[in-house]
């Protein structure tokens, strides 16, 4: 059988003779055996070494059994303790078993398997206790992690939040202004098809329902209509004087999609040209 590292006993007695027969009985279970002559000297051993449970005599000069196992039990909660005494001395050990000093109470003189069980049962009790201990620091653990997450999701949320907002208003701000330029603006998408318009391409071209969502070789002039073929199959942009469908002069720019966007298409930019402009030129 492998016994784990942790499993070390502390044997606590004034006469030798007892530590040797407590020695020889357990030593066959494989513990770890640390043996201490008083409870002042095991409350030594005790600060360099772990041990899982203690067993202590009662009846030891200048500190008795129980008053040891309270103050280990004051430095070292975690250990299982276990007082060897006679029915003499009951009331003193029920006392201390009552206020949790004493895990178990064993009498002497004690049968060789019962305390081997009794002992056994202690290891397991530890073991057990400190896996659950285990547990909690990790389920503690997680559960940090689990909130540090929830935290930094609910920031990036929150700044995606104020993103989306702010590229909204970005959004209507640059609708509104494409809607009142004093010039004619449409998008076509790559199928052809006018896909944005703004209020003044719709006054230009006599179109009171819109322009959006009709096909350009049927809607605009047979030489806008080519400059978007020529955009669109060349990827070239340029500009030339077009003729509105009023008789009007105007400049016609015409610019490819896709250059600093995913975007796809032509955009056509209609500059119609007043009695000033025309005097300037």
């Amino acid at each position: 059988m492998t016994i784990p590292q942790e499993r070390a006993i502390l044997l606590v007695d004034d006469e030798e003779n007892i530590l040797a027969a407590l020695t020889r009985l357990l030593r066959r279970d494989g513990y770890r055996i640390l043996k201490a002559n008083s409870g002042r000297e095991a409350l030594e051993l005790l600060t360099t070494t772990k041990v899982g449970v203690i067993l202590s005599d009662q009846r030891m000069p200048e500190m008795s059994g129980v008053e040891f196992l309270r103050k280990a039990k004051a430095l070292y909660p975690e250990t299982l303790r276990i007082v060897l005494s006679g029915y003499t001395e009951l009331k003193s050990v029920t006392d201390a078993i009552n206020e949790g000093a004493v895990y178990k109470f064993l009498t002497k003189p004690w049968e060789d398997e019962l305390l081997r069980a009794h002992v056994r049962e202690a290891f397991e009790h530890y073991e057990m206790a400190r896996e659950n201990r285990r547990l909690t620091r990790e389920i503690l653990h997680a559960n940090q992690e689990l909130t540090a997450a929830k935290q930094d999701l609910e920031l990036l949320v929150g700044k995606k939040t104020l993103e989306a907002a702010h590229s909204g208003n970005v959004l209507k701000v640059s609708q509104e202004i494409l809607e009142y330029l004093p010039v004619g603006v449409i998008g076509v998408d790559d199928s052809g098809m006018i896909a944005i318009a703004n209020r003044k391409a719709a006054q230009i071209f006599g179109a009171g329902t819109g322009l959006v969502g009709r096909l350009v070789n049927e809607t605009l002039p047979e030489n806008m209509a080519h400059c978007v073929v020529l955009s669109a199959n060349q990827g070239m942009g340029g500009h030339r004087p077009c003729q509105l469908p009023d008789g009007s002069p105007a400049e016609l720019w015409c610019h490819p999609m896709g250059s600093q966007s995913e975007s796809r298409g032509v955009v056509l930019l209609i500059v119609p040209i007043d009695g000033e402009s025309r005097h300037g030129h």
